[in-house]
């Protein structure tokens, strides 16, 4: 049965300005063996919310040498749904237990009627859902007691209500709320090749401040008679379109925590290491000349 940590035995509780992985069970052993130079880790927090098992054994041996990210894929925030208080209790519980430096959701909802999707779905951005999510992110940092960011999502249809760019509705959601912002610049890519709109232009309309943590991961080209849509699968390298954009985003957001994000089709931890040394050379390249 699992034992809980004292606090004394835990690793920092900050993350670095330097790229992390996300901590998976396929590379368990392996982390725990090798300790990979990797400046921190994230988890998908609802793996987590069992009394005892793997997953928490693993985490409790892993946590004290590595900062530590929670990041969560089943709130479905953005749903009408009354807020899953079991959910957030569940999830208070883990952050008390293991004190990560971020805790984090996205910008989406998953749920209806009480029945849930494997999917993170796109909201229609207008004033209506603002206001919405302006209560639902309050009433999630009030029971938590501290900041979550929001992460903008990828998406492949948009809504022909949506009356705000998605850039302006998630800054004004994290104005209004006080929660931070998880800039998924492979998402942003995704999103602008699939509907049109300037990559370059969204991360210039956030206000740096905002930018606590982004993230890094490879896509899915689909084609089709009439084109082509991406598609945010995880499941490969960082593509060099992503990569060139993550160094316009260190450019203006500065040293940013970054987190490469690999869930299927996962290759040998090597691998994910060789990609957070490419992200630490940018953010460090941007650190020499800001020096």
């Amino acid at each position: 049965m699992s034992t809980k940590l004292a606090p004394s035995r835990l690793g920092p509780s900050s993350i670095p300005a330097q790229a992390g992985i996300g901590l998976r069970a396929e590379h368990y052993d392996a982390v725990l063996e090798t300790r990979p130079p990797v400046g921190w880790l994230e988890v998908h927090s609802e793996n987590y919310f069992g009394a005892g098992g793997k997953p928490l054994d693993y985490l409790e041996r892993i946590r004290p040498h590595y900062p530590l990210s929670l990041h969560g894929v089943g709130l479905s925030i953005g749903s009408t749904d009354p807020l899953d208080r079991q959910h957030l209790a569940k999830l208070k519980e883990l952050i008390r237990r293991f004190e990560p430096a971020l805790v984090s959701e996205h910008l989406s909802w998953g749920s209806v009627g009480g029945r849930y999707f494997n999917d993170l779905l796109p909201l229609p951005y207008t004033d209506e859902a603002l206001y919405h999510l302006i209560a639902r992110v309050a009433q999630v940092q009030d029971v938590l007691g501290r900041q979550i960011l929001i992460e903008n999502p990828s998406s492949y249809l948009q809504y022909i209500e949506s009356a705000i760019p998605e850039w302006e509705f998630l800054v004004e959601l994290a104005e209004r709320t006080g929660c931070g912002v998880l800039l998924d610049v492979n998402n942003i890519y995704v999103s602008a090749s699939n509907h049109g709109f300037d990559a370059g232009g969204y991360l210039r309309a956030v206000p740096r401040h905002l930018v606590r943590e982004i993230h890094l991961a490879g896509f899915t080209v689909n084609r089709f008679d009439d084109g082509e849509i991406l598609i945010d699968t995880h499941n490969r390298p960082v593509w060099p379109a992503v990569w060139a954009l993550y160094r316009q985003a260190v450019q203006r957001f500065g040293p940013i925590p970054t987190l490469i994000e690999w869930d299927t089709d996962l290759p040998e931890l090597a691998v994910l290491v060789d990609e957070v040394q490419r992200a630490d050379a940018i953010l460090e390249e941007r650190h020499a000349r800001a020096a």
